[in-house]
């Protein structure tokens, strides 16, 4: 290959390692990639140079390869605690190469079950079972030698931690370690304390709440203590110095217990913190407090084979958001408005008042008659309660308790002023990697309305809602939503750790609990629950067909294996009509206090929903090259076809005519010809228009149904059915004031009143799922290959808007497509494609014919004509296409 060259203008702006945690990695071969920016138009990768430097200067590994995401690790593996830089150059078809990226150090963190010499620690004290108790203290003191040259805390615990060096915080996670099959996958975290260290007296102090380890928790919410019965800790801090010599300081009987300031905390009921207390733990973190009255601690059991560094990004403060009002209720309390429905606190500045003044701070999402309304939180009070001290103005926030809401009420101030109130914004801190927007202003706040709804439901764990006494990783919302989620946010990590928990929480059967972490046990006598289990299987291909990253597929592989067997063995030969099925869930024709019994047939989509995983096992076994492709695709045949015979009548209608019914025959393949899916897709707009293009779906149609009409000729009733206002439609939330997805089409009903149904939320994002049809049909940016690298260009303008656009960051880089159309029928579509992906252009312009690519800036102008047809079963690249892509890799792109 040719020399570098100093003139290069290609470069590669950072190293990424894994998908972006370079300290602390939990494998001793962590993947690689990096993205080329600079480069001329149509620039390709032909080769690539890593480069690697253990101490005693660099060696490097050259290899020709076009691959630049999650490329191995060619080196020799790394080992517990070894810290290396790396850097990677590529070269482009003529053997130039690009400048040398900016050297990256990976350390590994404690990678064997033999480096943890620390025991799991908890107070010596009688624990109340049944009630809560005030959250313990824990800390030890040690002494720093001269001459340090590195310090690493490896930390994790039962219930939920904030770990301090001598009164300084350890990092700026909330939540830690998050929630975890906790007795088969506890993470921890690993941080670099060097900076907080000098030689002299140090102490570390650890604070522990109960979080989801032993807090209420549903479905019976008076009950506690699901994975144990005491919060602990396990920390190992390693002093490491100048002569190699390694000192630890690690949990064990010696430690102490104590109570501080904060009397209780939990996540559904809030968080009760007595500021009177401060004075007695004055420094109980730091160096030369008297413990003495403090209780002894005591050791509890922990496999540390059980014990997996963490991957997923940690949850953050990530905004502060102030008033937009504060108002006086009926009953003279003061409630803040802050203008959008959002997950976090409520952060106090300034509090005054006399000692022992209980401040009150009370939650929800709406408002009824000038007052909060409570009712849709069911039995999370979600109440945080400051008793003042002698400090004066001091400032306040909860830290271990999170909640879902707009409004908040507070009482015993004598003043509340909006410069002393702010909501403090908590989620997993993800990278944001997806925009849309376009000429419809409520469509763009619909789509916002999805953002803010992931952004407070991937709170470490992909929840249904944030707010009542719920919270749980429902298995069917994340499957129907995980392609949104792709686009949106980063959130490779967050849902690969949620599937590491799934596999983990699988049942001897195989069977896939309905909420993941499972505290609930075997929840409706049931493990194979279409649209719920199944997202065994298809968010992993999820994640594989949006990051690229074929490696998901082989960890969860067994996994997936496992339950798709448990599904054969539970349907036999026939369709069993026995197991329970949650059906199109929320369908809006579905009895209020009973949201599964919709119109649409439940086994009609348990049929459907087997052959569409059976689809994708097939498709994985052949990426994986596994010997299961040919077995799972004779599956999937003999239930596609025993779906016709059962659910097609003579004339072609289905024996349940819904519109769900039609959008998965179209969506999942399970006609026999293009005329079946055409006259199928016919059958849904005449649905549709008998409804006024208002809704007819629930979880299982709706994400579906713009695509299914997109794909068979029928996008004017998709996006009649998309800008529809009358309920239920997505936009009647958006003109009701929504600022998040609801979990049903009229948890706020046209009188202004709240659904009066036992189960209605105002943030739950599965709904929202439609804004993956935005992205790809809307705005016309789709993938065509995993992870990007081939791009579908093919917008599909209608509804009278004029303009749309999307942006993703790719693991390519940034992808973008705009377009815009004139009053004169002039189409524009501006497209940049990343170095290292190419993208099929296929464009609603007179004459145009399809084309392909490379990386660069593209302009393409021409008269608007929408004559060309929709690809057959290539719905702008949809997830539940990817399987019959991959077996025939059809070309209709170019029809």
């Amino acid at each position: 290959m040719a020399n570098e060259s100093a003139d290069s203008l290609a470069a590669i702006p950072a190293l990424q390692v894994e998908h972006g945690i370079a300290f602390g990695v939990g494998t001793s071969r962590p993947r690689l990639s990096w993205q080329i920016r600079d480069a001329s138009p149509g620039w390709e990768q032909t080769g690539y140079e890593l480069a690697l430097d253990a101490g005693a200067g660099w060696s490097a590994v050259q290899q020709p390869s076009p691959e630049s995401v999650l490329v191995p690790w060619p080196f020799r593996p790394l080992i517990s605690r070894q810290s290396v830089r790396v850097k990677v150059r590529a070269y482009d078809r003529e053997g130039a190469p690009t400048r040398w990226s900016e050297p990256v150090t990976v350390e590994a963190a404690l990678l064997d079950p033999t480096d943890w010499t620390a025991a799991m620690v908890a107070p010596d004290w009688p624990e109340d079972v049944a009630g809560e108790r005030p959250p313990p203290l824990l800390r030890k003191e040690f002494r720093v030698a001269e001459r340090l040259r590195s310090a690493r805390l490896y930390v994790t615990a039962h219930g939920l931690y904030r770990a301090c060096l001598s009164g300084q915080p350890v990092g700026d996670e909330l939540f830690a370690p998050g929630w975890t099959a906790y007795r088969k996958r506890l993470r921890y975290q690993a941080h670099d304390v060097t900076d907080l260290l000098t030689a002299g007296d140090h102490a570390i102090g650890i604070a522990l709440a109960d979080g989801w380890y032993r807090g209420y928790l549903m479905p019976t919410v008076t009950r506690r203590n699901w994975y144990g019965t005491r919060v602990a800790a396990l920390a190992q801090l390693e002093l490491t110095y100048d002569d190699g010599r390694r000192d630890v300081v690690a949990t064990d009987e010696t430690w102490r217990a104590g109570e501080g300031p904060l009397r209780s905390a939990d996540i559904y009921r809030g968080e009760t913190y007595d500021a009177r207390l401060e004075s007695a733990v004055a420094g109980w973190s730091r160096p030369g407090f008297d413990d003495r009255d403090w209780a002894t601690c005591i050791t509890v059991d922990r496999d540390p084979a059980t014990l997996v560094r963490q991957f997923s990004p940690p949850v953050r403060r990530t905004q502060t958001v102030p008033p937009v009002s504060m108002e006086t209720a009926p009953t003279g309390r003061v409630i803040v408005d802050f203008g959008q429905n959002l997950v976090g606190h409520v952060r106090l500045a300034a509090v005054t008042g006399a000692p022992g003044t209980q401040v009150v701070l009370r939650h929800a999402e709406i408002l009824q008659n000038g007052e909060l309304c409570t009712e849709p939180l069911r039995a999370a009070t979600a109440t945080d309660t400051y008793v003042v001290g002698e400090r004066t103005a001091a400032d306040w926030e909860p830290e271990f308790t999170f909640h879902g809401f707009r409004y908040a009420e507070i009482t015993g101030l004598s003043e509340v002023r909006a410069t002393e109130v702010t909501a403090e914004v908590v989620h997993s801190d993800m990278r944001r990697s997806g925009w849309f927007s376009c000429s419809d202003p409520l469509v763009n706040r619909l789509h916002e309305n999805a953002v803010w709804s992931m952004r407070g439901n991937f709170l470490d764990v992909p929840t249904d809602c944030p707010q009542r006494d719920e919270r749980l990783g429902w298995t069917g919302d994340l499957q129907v939503f995980a392609p949104s989620a792709s686009f949106l946010y980063d959130s490779h990590g967050l849902m690969a750790s949620w599937l590491a928990d799934l596999a983990a929480d699988q049942d001897e059967t195989g069977g896939v609990p309905y909420v993941v972490p499972n505290p609930i046990g075997r929840l409706y006598n049931g493990g194979t629950a279409a649209a719920w289990s199944d997202a065994a299987v298809i968010v992993p291909w999820v994640l594989y067909q949006r990051f690229g990253d074929r490696d998901v597929l082989a960890r969860q592989y067994p996994s997936m294996v496992t339950f798709a067997d448990c599904l054969l063995r539970e349907h036999g030969p026939d369709l069993n009509e026995e197991l329970y099925q949650f059906g199109d869930w929320v369908d809006p024709r579905a009895p209020m206090d009973a949201p599964g019994e919709g119109p649409t047939d439940k086994y009609l989509v348990a049929c459907a929903y087997l052959v569409y995983t059976l689809d994708i096992m097939a498709a994985t076994a052949r990426v994986l090259g596994a010997a299961d492709d040919q077995r799972f695709q004779a599956h999937a045949e003999h239930y596609r076809q025993l779906w016709r015979t059962r659910y097609v009548q003579p004339d072609g209608r289905l024996v349940s005519d819904t519109v769900t019914s039609y959008a998965l025959a179209i969506c999942f393949a399970l006609l026999e010809s293009p005329a079946d899916e055409a006259a199928a897709g016919g059958r849904m707009a005449e649905l549709l228009a008998a409804e006024g293009f208002r809704i007819a779906t629930g979880f299982v149609g709706t994400p579906l149904v713009c695509d299914a009409l997109t794909a068979t000729g029928q996008l004017d009733a998709a996006y009649r059915l998309l800008l529809e206002k009358a309920p239920p439609s997505w936009l009647y939330a958006v003109t009701q004031g929504a600022t998040t997805i609801w979990e049903r089409w009229d948890s706020l009903l046209p009188d202004g009143t709240v659904n009066p149904s036992e189960m209605t939320s105002f943030n739950h994002y599965a709904l929202g799922a439609v804004v993956d049809w935005l992205h790809r049909s809307v705005a016309g940016l789709a993938p065509l290959a995993p992870g990007y690298r081939e791009i579908l260009v093919r917008p599909l303008p209608g509804g009278g808007l004029t303009s749309a656009q999307a942006r993703h960051e790719s693991p390519y880089g940034e992808v973008s497509v705009s377009w815009q159309l004139d009053a004169n029928g002039d189409f524009a579509c501006d497209l940049l494609v990343p170095a290292g992906a190419t993208a099929e252009v296929v464009l609603p312009i007179e004459g145009w014919e399809a084309q392909r690519v490379g990386s660069g800036r593209h302009a393409f102008r021409g008269r608007f004509s929408l004559a060309t047809s929709p690809p057959r079963r290539w719905s702008s690249g949809a997830p539940w296409d990817a399987p019959a892509l991959i077996r025939s890799r059809k070309t209709e792109v170019h029809a």
